[in-house]
Formats: structure tokens, C-alpha cells, sequence
């Protein structure tokens, strides 16, 4: 089931124009309520920020608490995203454009990093460091981590296929229960310590 609201949360911050009205849509998966936090930029709606429900914490709450609610309302442009994730949660093969996004509220290296974990195809993986090095700032390993740690489009930009160089899980906003079932849904395979089975990494 999808549910829409509309926000009373303003997009003023945003450097591109909005309407200064957004919404969101809340849709059940496997892994608990995932949040799709959008407005309309021009005449697109564009995602400008998804939510993953994580241990102890769901979407649902954290919508609840950090944007106040008012009234339904129709989010008929953005369900074609929403099915996507609620597909990829249960295992599909889904690829999602960057046209769905807005990035305005990123910074420039942020927008870098997370073009390049956009690159990362199903059934592969990066580091941070090998991140950095694609991206000519071999010594920001440090800081391409912190980019995905606030990446605001997980799933749409998959930040699940960033490990670290020890091939040990790093972080993730949904929980590394969740980061390790995305990468074997996806072939990943990993040995009795914790970390991924490969040395063919993207980057």
C-alpha cells in the first residue's frame, strides 16, 4: 500500500527552485517502510531524499518526528519510482535514473561521489579508497565514506556497494543486517569473518 502527505517542511534550501510544498510516500518492503521525501522542481517531481527504516528506528517514525504532517496528497509522478524500490528491496533487478533526484542540497565532491557509486552495476563493489582514487583524490578516502554516509537517495544510488578496503561491510543507514542481504542478493558472497568474498572490485 502507498501512502501519501503532504509536508509542511519547506525546500527554501534547495538552490533550484521549488514550489515550497512537498510530500512523501511511504511503501512496505522486506527490510521495513521505506520513505520517498519529494516536491516538484519546474513542472518535475523529483526525490529529494529517501529515508530507510533502521534497527530500532522505522521511516515511518522518523518522518513522524523530523517533518511535521498536514493533509493528503496525490503522488501519482513519483509511484513508478516507489514501485522500483519496493521491486529492488524484493530482489529485482532494477536500475534507477538520476533524473528522479534532486542533488542541489549536496555538495560538489558529494555530487561527485555519489555520481560515481551510481556507476556501480548489480553484483559488484568498490571501496572508498578506490572511490577516491576514480574521483583523483586518492587521500579522501575519509571523506568519500562521510559522502555515503549522508547519501540522501539510498537505494536509487546504491551506497550498499561500498565497502571498505579490508572487504569488511563499513557503514550503512539501514543497518549492516541490510547492507549484507542487498550484496548477496546481488552475488555477493562473504567468508565467516564478515567480508566480501571478492578482489574483482569496481574502480
Amino acid at each position: 500500500m502507498l501512502f501519501c502527505r503532504r509536508l509542511s517542511f519547506g525546500v527554501k534550501r534547495m538552490k533550484n527552485k521549488g514550489t515550497g510544498k512537498s510530500s512523501f510516500c511511504i511503501r512496505p518492503t522486506p527490510f521495513g517502510p521505506v520513505v520517498m521525501l519529494w516536491a516538484v522542481f519546474g513542472d518535475q517531481p523529483k526525490i529529494f531524499r529517501v529515508l530507510l527504516s533502521r534497527p530500532g528506528v522505522t521511516a515511518r517514525h522518523q518522518v513522524s518526528v523530523l517533518f511535521p504532517v498536514s493533509i493528503g496528497s496525490s503522488c501519482s509522478e513519483i509511484n513508478v519510482v516507489a514501485d522500483d524500490i519496493e521491486a529492488f528491496l524484493s530482489g529485482e533487478n532494477i536500475e534507477f535514473s538520476l533524473e528522479v533526484v534532486c542533488m542541489d542540497t549536496c555538495s560538489g565532491f558529494q555530487q561527485e561521489v555519489l555520481r560515481a557509486e551510481h556507476g556501480i552495476p548489480r553484483g559488484s563493489v568498490s571501496t572508498y579508497r578506490r572511490i577516491a582514487r576514480h574521483l583523483s583524490s586518492p587521500n579522501a578516502a575519509r571523506a568519500v565514506g562521510n559522502a555515503l554516509a549522508n547519501n540522501p537517495f539510498p537505494i536509487i544510488i546504491p551506497c550498499h556497494r561500498a565497502i571498505r578496503s579490508d572487504r569488511s561491510l563499513g557503514g550503512y543507514q539501514g543497518g549492516l543486517e541490510m547492507k549484507r542481504t542487498l550484496l548477496e542478493m546481488e552475488g555477493i558472497e562473504f567468508d565467516d569473518s564478515g567480508r566480501a568474498v571478492t578482489e574483482d572490485f569496481f574502480y
